[in-house]
């Protein structure tokens, strides 16, 4: 079970925000009874007062127009392990959700299983950027994973941080 702390440390967050590069996000909540989200790209930390995180979402996206409008919404900043979700969290048609691991996080936020990071967050602002919108969220809950290696997309492909054998072992540990 996932749980998240109920307050900000500064220092903790400071090193939560460390820990990952940009990267891929699943923004997610629990709607209508059951679970709706996506996959967001270019997933980075903003401010640590107030806390918050940004990504950026394709102007085009049916599923944001939905999200954005749920108070709080559950962000899992994936792990190098969740390639095929993010993928499935990307797709037009069919259930987002099949085979995906997740837990009901509070106030109706979901939250993916063997992430590298949890937040429950709220929308701060938006930013109009292209094509694209940046989506800037405040944080009001989190819990991450040290050294859990996080899915970075880069040259048009899902990439995985390099690890000695040890190392990964390690993180899979702690994952599970």
């Amino acid at each position: 079970m996932i749980t998240l702390q109920q307050t900000i440390d500064r220092d903790q967050l400071r090193r939560a925000f460390g820990s990952f590069p940009s990267g891929i996000a699943a923004i997610c909540a629990y709607i209508d009874g059951k679970p709706a989200g996506m996959a967001a790209s270019s997933f980075t930390w903003v401010s640590l007062d107030p806390p918050l995180v940004s990504v950026c979402i394709q102007n085009e996206s049916t599923t944001w127009p939905i999200l954005r409008q749920c108070p709080l919404l559950g962000l899992s900043v994936l792990s190098q392990w969740h390639d095929k979700t993010s993928r499935q969290l990307s797709v037009k048609d069919g259930d987002r959700f099949a085979g995906v691991e997740w837990d009901a996080g509070p106030d109706n936020s979901v939250l993916i299983r063997g992430a590298t990071a949890w937040m429950e967050i709220s929308m701060f602002k938006e930013v109009p950027a292209g094509d694209h919108t940046i989506a800037i969220l405040q944080v009001h809950r989190f819990d991450w994973v040290p050294n859990t290696p996080p899915l970075v997309y880069y040259g048009n492909k899902f990439r995985k941080i390099s690890m000695t054998a040890e190392e990964e072992l390690h993180a899979t540990a702690e994952q599970w």
